[in-house]
């Protein structure tokens, strides 16, 4: 339990950590010459409205991207609540509910308060509208694959299945903030805080589901 407790903590304050240093790093502007660097080296020289690749990949990212979008996460969520409400686990349905909107206020307020412009050195592959770091795209899909991840593979007793599907959570999460910097709608640094943010904020409610769970307030798993 103590040896468990400590992954807890050590992946909390790893996530925290990252994601403090690269704010602190974009607040300070240290940042501009990597990120520009990189999403240059994503367009055809000479032609920042180019990506590099087949014609394919850019269409493909953009189905991945959509993963990470509001109208996704909203149906990803409302499916996984009508499922524990239909198993009689409403505990952990508000819980989940309360992970995934939480996490989406946490995004909102982070970017208001950053203010960061999104990137103006190579054309935008999608449109956007809101402000660019952290990534919502990268922390709400943390948020969301992540905790559901956890939770499923903590139904399983095999460890191939509980590795699988924290893998399969994990992959989506790096696909999607891939994505979002080669359609040059986000800076790196947007993505990797955003990674940082929300696979912290995964940490922190899914350490709250154990701590409830033992107290009995949150059914436990079967």
């Amino acid at each position: 339990m103590e040896a468990k407790l400590l992954l807890w903590l050590v992946g909390l304050s790893g996530g925290l950590f990252g994601f403090l240093s690269i704010a602190g790093e974009v607040r300070e502007g240290d940042t501009h010459a990597f990120d520009d660097a990189i999403l240059r080296a994503l367009r055809e020289p000479g032609r920042p409205d180019d990506p590099i690749g087949p014609f394919w990949l850019e269409a493909a990212l953009r189905d991945i991207t959509a993963l990470g979008g509001y109208t996704v996460l909203t149906m990803i969520l409302v499916a996984a609540v009508a499922y524990l409400l239909l198993n009689g686990k409403r505990a952990a349905a508000l819980l989940v509910f309360g992970a995934v909107v939480g996490g989406t206020a946490l995004s909102n307020v982070l970017k208001v308060f950053f203010d960061r412009q999104r990137p103006d050195v190579v054309g935008h592959l999608v449109d956007v509208h809101s402000l660019s770091f952290p990534s919502g795209h990268a922390m709400l899909s943390a948020v969301t694959y992540l905790t559901l991840g956890a939770l499923l593979a903590r139904t399983e007793e095999r460890f191939v299945m509980r590795a699988y599907f924290i893998g399969l959570a994990v992959v989506l999460t790096l696909l999607i903030g891939a994505s979002r910097v080669y359609l040059g709608v986000h800076y790196p640094t947007d993505v990797l805080a955003g990674w940082c943010a929300g696979a912290t904020w995964a940490f922190l409610c899914l350490l709250m589901a154990r701590w409830l769970q033992h107290r009995g307030q949150v059914e436990p798993s079967d």
